[in-house]
């Protein structure tokens, strides 16, 4: 029996797990796939917006900047990397002045600090590869980036260290309310809870509306992306956004806190929630529109494409709070952009609601800081040494692209919620995330898995569930 079940293990759900974890609560994270970070989450812009996008007076601009304000204290205490880049958004013509306006009053109203409007000649003196087209822009120093799958990955651990438990491969059936008690039954059984926190995704308005009166409805929309090699990250030094349109805020060419260039996304509505794959169309898209606002990106230098989906609901705006006509359940839905921004603040949000809800008590020893794994190549040539001298699995590099060791693979596989795949790992230490994307890593690192998860080879997967990569072995070497 558990105090409180969180439904989903993206940013959503594991900034619920952290903040509720500040509390003596029995609290458990399901998730349907193998590991955090496997849905929206891991494939998204990493942008920390200002806040100057949403709707005035909305929830949605009220957790944005939050969210913004929180995330530098954040990232150094969950040891993971963030830069206050700052961010423009390009107008092309004169006629769209008073559309940018809009933006920079709407910016104002929600609190945004340090917002300006600049002309042609200081925005290209700010960034010189914006197109010669662009006639001013409105530029948003408190904007920045950040690593989103080590974001969630973060916030998992800490919630983990502070005695929240993971369990994955779990997906929601049912949920059944009997004598102030969820019933969540899975396909891993049943499990019992006072208070659910419903942070699915795409998938919340199906898990809303199996037990709320008033149902919401929750479009996937597809974006499709593509990564640059980090000889292209110095691109551009802010993140670059069009005017927004109804769909979003269009194709955005951005630094990336390793040093790549990431464009995109586009924006179609699908109505498939697992409909992350990529489209000729939709990569041309990226490729013809970025032209608009950066001149000469060196699309050469592309390493890989990828589309992820946002959890677009109907109102766009994020649906938090109790569920009208559903005892002890609690939303964190319709989290698209700007969500990843403002995790921390609906994290703490959730976690406020529950703890007046169910008189939950602060710990007194909850642990607030986090260790980021070990790079050695941060270290002194000195100290470096010393380590490998050590532990000489730190000397052993795997992936030559990102140049990452054995023991940094060891580390991501060992650490509480532990990568358990080659997607796992990549996420966590970068391993087959660089050039070649892992075409010559991948082997040694699915033996380095085997090895330490005490499986066979053909055991370890992709991504989990049926993503095999080896369906058996034709030949054993003497």
């Amino acid at each position: 029996m558990y105090d409180i079940v969180i439904i989903g293990a993206g940013v959503s759900g594991c900034a619920c797990a952290r903040e509720l974890s500040r509390y003596d609560a029995k609290i458990l994270v399901v998730d349907k796939e193998e590991d955090a970070c496997c849905g929206t989450s891991k494939a998204n812009s990493a942008i920390v917006h200002a806040g100057f996008d949403a709707a005035e007076g909305s929830l949605m601009a009220d957790l944005n900047v939050k969210g913004n304000l929180m995330m530098p204290g954040l990232a150094k205490d969950l040891d993971i990397p963030y830069v206050q880049n700052g961010s423009i958004v390009c107008s092309l013509s004169k006629d769209d002045h008073d559309n940018l306006m809009a933006l920079y009053n709407r910016g104002i109203a929600n609190g945004v600090k340090e917002l300006q409007i600049l002309n042609s000649e200081e925005a290209h003196k700010l960034e010189p590869n914006l197109s010669d087209q662009v006639y001013e822009v409105l530029y948003a120093p408190t904007g920045g980036i950040i690593d989103p799958f080590l974001l969630t990955i973060a916030m998992a651990e800490n919630a983990c260290a502070n005695g929240a438990q993971f369990q994955f491969d779990t997906e929601v059936e049912d949920l059944i309310f009997s004598e102030d008690t969820w019933t969540i039954k899975t396909n891993q059984g049943d499990i019992r809870t006072k208070y659910v926190v419903n942070a699915a995704g795409v998938y919340a308005d199906k898990l809303h509306n199996k037990v709320s009166s008033k149902n919401i409805h929750i479009t996937p929309r597809r974006g499709d992306y593509v990564l640059l090699d980090k000889t292209a990250g110095d691109h551009v030094k802010t993140t670059v956004f069009m005017l927004p349109s109804k769909l979003g805020k269009g194709i955005l060419v951005s630094p990336t806190v390793h040093n790549n260039l990431l464009v995109g996304p586009t924006a179609v509505d699908i109505e498939d929630t697992e409909g992350t794959n990529t489209t000729a169309d939709g990569l041309n898209d990226v490729i013809e529109k970025s032209a608009l606002t950066v001149k000469n990106i060196p699309y050469r230098s592309v390493i890989t494409s990828f589309a992820g989906l946002r959890a677009h609901e109907d109102n766009h705006e994020f649906v938090i709070g109790f569920a009208e006509g559903a005892e002890n359940f609690v939303d964190a839905a319709g989290i698209e952009s700007p969500g990843l921004t403002s995790a921390p603040a609906i994290g703490d949000m959730v976690a406020s609601l529950l703890a007046e809800k169910a008189s939950l008590k602060k710990k007194d020893n909850f642990i607030e800081k986090r260790e980021g794994i070990l790079n050695p190549a941060e270290l002194s040539d000195e100290d470096r040494s010393k380590l490998i001298k050590e532990k000489p699995e730190y000397g052993q590099i795997i992936c030559r692209c990102e140049s990452i060791s054995e023991g940094e693979i060891m580390d991501a596989i060992n650490r509480p919620v532990g990568a358990k795949s080659l997607d796992g790992v990549k996420r966590r230490v970068r391993a087959g995330m660089g050039r070649c994307q892992g075409g010559f890593c991948s082997p040694r690192v699915m033996e380095i898995l085997a090895r330490e998860l005490n499986k066979d080879i053909t055991e370890i997967t992709k991504r989990g569930g049926k993503s095999k990569v080896l369906l058996g072995k034709n030949k054993e070497w003497r």
